[in-house]
């Protein structure tokens, strides 16, 4: 099972065959600016579709705190993509109160484990849009 730094790599160097499908799910490679640094960092992490954009969740396995990839988008959220072989830029926000429950049913859906987080934590998850940029 791949993880870490060691499934970004597989992905990159695959364009996706190792990687995307991921214990019965499936994930992209999102690279956010260090909002402290500058540098770019990438992230696995699991995925929709929804319409035209991607869903991902800030969930940090129900952790107290952000993980640092969406503190890096809430100070920039400018992003790149990688699903497969696919490489875009995205703009990410966070799902509106009166979207959230669908996209995260969506979610949940693919990752039933995202409602234990959830119930783990007393900080609201977040649904994360990725916008692709034009």
């Amino acid at each position: 099972m791949l993880y870490g730094k060691e499934h970004v790599r597989r992905y990159q160097e695959t364009d996706g065959a190792e990687g995307h499908d991921w214990n019965n799910t499936i994930v992209l490679l999102l690279t956010t600016k260090g909002r402290k640094s500058g540098k770019p960092y990438t992230t696995p992490l699991i995925y929709q579709k929804f319409g035209d954009d991607y869903l991902v969740v800030a969930s940090k396995g129900g952790d107290p705190e952000h993980p640092q990839w969406y503190k890096n988008l809430q100070a920039s959220p400018d992003a790149e993509v990688q699903v497969k072989g696919e490489r875009f830029k995205a703009r990410a926000r966070t799902a509106e109160p009166g979207e959230k429950p669908e996209m995260w049913r969506v979610m949940t859906a693919t990752w039933p484990q995202y409602d234990d987080y959830q119930k783990n934590t007393d900080r609201d998850i977040p649904v994360v849009v990725l916008e692709r940029v034009r």
